[in-house]
């Protein structure tokens, strides 16, 4: 297992994170019964088994089975005798968690609210990585950003992220952080996959210039490229991707992706997800890959990504096949930044 820093921080996590969304799911938990419905004993199991291969990294979220996630999660690490400072905890605010108005969003009042429960259902004293898990619309930057700083000097939350926010609100939310000397966004956690690449158009070179930590989130696009679907495959029924066909994405291209994951993958003698995590893996803007699990065996092979390392020519392959359509204003970028590449400057004579 590698590890990378936090962003700009002193901190290391791990380059696979667990993520904990198929725990606690229940009858009652609406589409979170879908993704997954690990109760205890089974979620020790999953801890354990990446507590065992280097996993240090584990993601959450309040509005994840509506707070058992968490409170499994927190759960696990008690039953498994694991010490707090040898695990850094992520999770999540501003997801819907009851029926009242202020009981949702990124204002004071609801991160002042939740961080608290969190803790409680997590059984710690403090959150390595508190995010906002959705753009609010409604909320001032300012407000949250001041909340979150007061969360950090009081010492609940030592880090802040933040999960699904366009690049111009993250470029502005670091510029107010730092007139005002608030702590900063450190992470940002999202989609992303060699099916699912648009972040690369505005998000990955906002990142890499401000130095923040890419977490990404279903990096097997809601299982599509575990190599159950597409073409030489059964397309399975019942598949978590059959009844909740989310994220959105384009399959016909994402089929032709499929396709040479698979000839890469039996010439290493691997499944079609360990590619589609590899390449992640090897993009340099990725810090951690979030990971989740329904059964040991799914872990395991998930966790063995770390170990495939691919060829430059495979990698070419993979982004070839993967390529994202041209846009605006990318390929004017393109057309006019030509000659202005770093080179030696000749004077003319």
């Amino acid at each position: 297992m590698k590890y990378n820093q936090l962003g700009r921080t002193g901190l290391f996590v791990s380059e696979i994170c667990l993520g904990t969304m198929t725990f606690g799911g229940s009858e009652s938990a609406g589409m979170w019964k879908t993704i997954g419905d690990l109760q205890q004993g089974e979620v020790d199991g999953i801890v354990g088994r990446a507590l065992q291969a280097g996993v240090n990294f584990f993601d959450t979220a309040d509005v994840y089975s509506f707070g058992e996630s968490e409170r499994l999660l927190g759960q696990a690490f008690k039953n498994l005798g694991t010490a707090r400072k040898d695990v850094v905890i992520a999770t999540k605010v501003f997801g819907e968690m009851g029926p009242r108005p202020n009981d949702r969003g990124a204002s004071r009042g609801h991160i002042m609210d939740s961080v608290q429960t969190s803790l409680e259902r997590l059984q710690t004293d403090h959150i390595d990585l508190y995010q906002i898990h959705g753009n609010d619309t409604v909320t001032p930057v300012e407000e949250t950003l001041r909340a979150l700083d007061d969360l950090t000097r009081q010492g609940l939350v030592r880090y802040i992220g933040v999960s699904n926010w366009a690049a111009w609100k993250i470029a502005k939310a670091l510029g107010l952080s730092e007139a005002k000397r608030y702590v900063r966004f450190e992470t940002l956690q999202a989609y992303y996959s060699i099916a699912g690449r648009d972040l690369e158009r505005e998000l990955v070179p906002m990142l890499t210039s401000e130095q923040l930590g890419l977490m990404v989130w279903s990096p097997l696009a809601g299982g599509l490229l575990s190599g159950k679907f597409g073409p030489g495959s059964n397309n399975p029924e019942g598949s978590r991707r059959t009844t909740f066909d989310f994220p959105p994405v384009d399959k016909d291209r994402a089929w032709k992706v499929v396709e040479v994951m698979r000839q890469i993958g039996e010439a290493h003698s691997v499944s079609v997800a360990r590619v589609a995590l590899a390449w992640l893996l090897h993009k340099p803007a990725v810090m951690s890959v979030i990971i989740g699990a329904k059964t040991l065996e799914q872990l395991d092979d998930n966790l063995a990504a770390v170990g495939l390392t691919l060829t430059a020519e495979e990698m070419a392959r993979l982004d070839e096949a993967s390529q994202l359509p041209s846009e605006y204003p990318g390929w004017m970028f393109a057309r006019q930044g030509g000659t202005r590449r770093p080179k030696p400057f000749v004077k003319a004579s």
